[in-house]
């Protein structure tokens, strides 16, 4: 039997295990993947969002990430990272590691409310971690509009906002749109071009759909997917993540 692939998971917990570290950990079993966390910061989050979040030291952090099985992992996925310094630690980390595809979702608030990067990391983000060569970022509308410096990324600007990003350097950027009125559409920039991802919205409330992708993402180009077939496959199992709610 073949062995499972790898993907490591580095971001901050979430006491229901409805996003973050835990959510990885669960979409993991879903996709046959063996999933290694290092965490940057322990939440406290609910119904009524982040009620506290602590820092991991530094030296607890970067020791557990010197525990992960790098040279055998497929994929990372990166979550939030709270501070300047974590995101700088991973940044280094994944560019001396071109060959490990690294899915960033720069988780900067939680849906429900409360911040979970502060402003000094959410510019690291934008210089330090976005320009990777090996990163597929993937921003909802907000975050794409922070890293953008603009006012707001919207229907008429999705497919140029994902294509400004990938131009500072990274791999591949999918802006998720779920958020937009109307049929909900994701616009991946990459290598082929832009291609948008349109489907009718789902019924249901869904907390954590954007992890959930992200995390899925990095299972399937883990498991050797394309990005586009990886793309089409995280998209259709968040799809029926939200018909379950």
């Amino acid at each position: 039997m073949a062995p499972r692939p790898i993907v490591l998971s580095i971001g901050t917990t979430h006491p229901w295990n409805v996003a973050g570290t835990g959510r990885d950990l669960i979409v993991g079993v879903h996709f046959g993947v063996r999933v290694f966390t290092a965490v940057a910061a322990v939440s406290a989050q609910g119904p009524h969002g982040v009620t506290a979040l602590q820092r991991t030291e530094r030296n607890i952090f970067q020791a557990q990430l010197a525990t992960l099985p790098w040279e055998s992992a497929q994929a990372a996925r990166v979550g939030a990272l709270a501070s300047s310094e974590a995101v700088e630690i991973v940044a280094e980390a994944l560019r001396v590691r071109p060959e490990l595809l690294a899915v960033v979702d720069p988780a900067f608030a939680a849906s429900r409310g409360g911040e979970l990067v502060d402003a000094a990391g959410r510019i690291a983000y934008r210089d330090r971690l976005a320009v990777l060569g090996n990163v597929i970022l993937t921003p909802n509308l907000a975050e794409a509009a922070e890293l953008l410096g603009v006012a707001a990324v919207d229907a008429s600007s999705i497919g140029e906002a994902a294509a400004e990003l990938r131009s500072r350097g990274c791999l591949a950027v999918l802006v998720k749109g779920g958020h937009l009125d109307g049929a909900p559409t994701d616009v991946l920039a990459a290598a082929e071009g832009i291609v948008p991802f349109t489907e009718p919205r789902i019924a249901g409330q869904m907390h954590g759909t954007g992890c959930s992708l992200a995390m899925a993402l990095a299972c399937e180009l883990a498991a050797g997917k394309s990005l586009l077939d990886s793309v089409r496959s995280a998209r259709a199992y968040v799809r029926s993540e939200i018909a379950k709610h």
